[in-house]
């Protein structure tokens, strides 16, 4: 389960959140580019040109600079929060890769979202979002954007669980509420398949497991409730392959202990139906490619991965090499997979595992490292 995440205390002062790196300087000249560019929604987007080429020549902006583009005008803020903003910059080769690193603090008891960039370097630290601290919620990675939905706070000493969704613009470097959920749930399974975002199972705020799920539309901002799951399902996580969303892990009301069982979503048929050979109790998942790794906690010095093609298993033991750790994170880098160290120690390097590599040269240590302990990474190409 997630850790905490801070909320944000309310500024009448402050109704937009810029980037650490946003100084006076910065400032003047938005306000200078600003002067000279008409917020007409009739108007140009660039003065002198059309706006299918303002549109290339907004893409093609370095992303560290998006923020304070976006605080020009009403029209290039627009522009720079759209789906047609982030396929131009992919059509134009200009998405790059930033790490979502969701740490604690020095003292461990709050934590805060911190951004990395390819090479380990710290671009910025988010604002927090708008809302009490929470856990328990999903994480999901979407055309440049952050969507956390649901999980729970502790309201006078008393367990609460959320229908609450809240998108990250990771360009513009703002928070803004989302159509909430259907159902309120935490310990859910969440994730992205095919542009639509799924919730499944959970806990109640009564602490009861669900068996309802919800979709997504980032289109329409609105959740449909479908299919429920054959049985509740709590702790579980979810992912996508060809289309469909699994659901693996967790524990189920009708097993005993945890469930091996993995439901599958067919959007197209709208329908579920069930695989049995999945893994139990895993503490941390990713998908690369046609590839799920992930990790049990029964046995943290082993990488299992699940091969979509066949559903078949195989297992690779974790090298001691820069961490002889027992917890690990995952995270996503140019289709490599690293392995974060859970607990914050100088001496933890981060792993990398490139399943391209020829056998026997998979695995190697990098510099990208957390600030505090790591709760969860997210990868987001912007």
């Amino acid at each position: 389960m997630p850790g905490f995440i801070a909320g944000k205390k309310r500024c009448a002062s402050a109704p937009f959140c810029f980037s650490d790196s946003f100084d006076q300087s910065t400032a003047k000249g938005s306000t200078s580019l600003s002067s000279k560019i008409s917020d007409d929604a009739n108007g140009p987007i660039l003065p002198g040109l059309p706006d299918d080429v303002a549109k290339v020549c907004l893409a093609l902006l370095p992303r560290s600079d998006i923020p304070l583009m976006g605080a020009v005008c009403k029209k290039w803020r627009s522009f720079l929060r759209s789906q047609e903003f982030f396929i131009t910059r992919k059509q134009a080769g200009m998405l790059e890769e930033w790490i979502y690193l969701l740490v604690t603090d020095e003292e461990g008891k709050k934590s805060h979202w911190e951004v990395l960039d390819c090479l380990g370097d710290k671009q910025r630290r988010p604002p927090p979002m708008p809302c009490p601290a929470k856990a328990g919620f999903g994480v999901v990675a979407l055309d440049g954007k952050l969507y956390v939905v649901g999980g729970y706070s502790m309201l006078n000493g008393t367990k609460a669980a959320s229908t609450e969704v809240y998108q990250y613009d990771t360009c513009l470097n703002s928070w803004r509420k989302l159509a909430n959920l259907n159902v309120a749930r935490y310990d859910f399974a969440c994730a992205e398949v095919n542009g639509m975002i799924y919730a499944v199972g959970g806990y109640r705020v009564e602490g009861e497991s669900l068996s309802s799920a919800e979709v997504y539309s980032p289109e329409t901002n609105k959740w449909t409730t479908i299919e429920s799951l054959r049985r509740p399902r709590r702790g579980s996580f979810g992912f996508g392959f060809e289309k469909k969303l699994y659901v693996m892990g967790g524990r189920s009301s009708f097993t005993i202990g945890n469930s091996r069982s993995v439901d599958i979503y067919n959007a197209e048929r709208k329908e579920w139906c069930e695989m049995k050979n999945g893994c139990v109790m895993v503490t941390t998942h990713a998908v690369i490619g046609k590839k799920l790794f992930c990790v049990e906690w029964k046995n943290q010095r082993k990488l299992a991965m699940f091969y979509s093609e066949d559903r078949s298993w195989s297992k690779e033991p974790i090298p001691l090499t820069g961490s002889s750790n027992v917890e690990f994170r995952f995270g996503i880098l140019g289709g490599k997979l690293l392995l974060f160290s859970h607990k914050k120690a100088p001496w933890y390097a981060t792993l990398v595992y490139d399943p391209a590599a020829a056998p026997g040269s998979e695995w190697r240590t990098c510099k990208i490292k957390p600030s505090g302990e790591c709760l969860l990474s997210v990868t987001i190409q912007a």
